[in-house]
């Protein structure tokens, strides 16, 4: 059975978009984070997008600046199989693209129950609340910046239930993020 990770940057007070959807503020340019972020890259998988974050992505991961920034972490997300769920998307163009348009709870277990590389999710909020609340996903990633947002959209929003996790994993940084791993109780 594969694994169903989340990776996500979250501000202090919570939120993985500012109110204008903005997640600009979750990159940073320092050597410790960018060595961090190449050897979390290479770990492959199959990432999995809402629309929205896939054509975040897929607008600048192919693109001259990606590879010049981050040569190592752009040849792999644009190398590594990718699946995008929209309703209202006709075609994925982004190399090494699945679309799924419909179904998407039943698309991801039946792809946690196949063999194969662990499944990732990056950003995509509403994605992660609504397989959150069908227990689909067995780890979150959670990278916590010195940055207060003041409002914007959590990763939860929808979720009603309580979710208890424990944590397996922590580490620091010295530009002041803490990168911690949770895993369902």
């Amino acid at each position: 059975m594969r694994k169903l990770t989340v990776f996500n940057n979250v501000s202090l007070d919570g939120y993985f978009t500012d109110a204008r959807s903005d997640m600009s503020w979750a990159h940073q340019n320092d050597p410790e984070w960018n060595s961090f972020t190449a050897e979390n890259a290479s770990g492959g998988g199959v990432l999995l997008f809402g629309r929205i974050t896939y054509q975040m992505m897929a607008s600048f991961w192919p693109s001259k600046q990606a590879f010049e920034m981050m040569p190592t972490v752009a040849e792999q997300m644009n190398n590594l199989p990718k699946v995008v769920f929209s309703r209202t998307m006709d075609s994925a163009s982004w190399t090494n693209t699945r679309l799924v348009n419909d179904h998407m709870v039943e698309a991801v277990r039946k792809m946690k129950n196949e063999s194969g590389p662990g499944l990732v999710i990056m950003g995509s909020g509403t994605i992660v609340s609504q397989l959150t609340q069908q227990n689909l996903i067995d780890e979150y990633q959670i990278v916590v910046h010195p940055l207060v947002l003041g409002s914007g959209r959590t990763m939860f929003e929808g979720v009603n239930d309580k979710l208890a996790l424990r944590r397996t994993k922590m580490r620091t940084f010295e530009n002041g993020n803490v990168f911690i791993c949770y895993e369902l109780t």
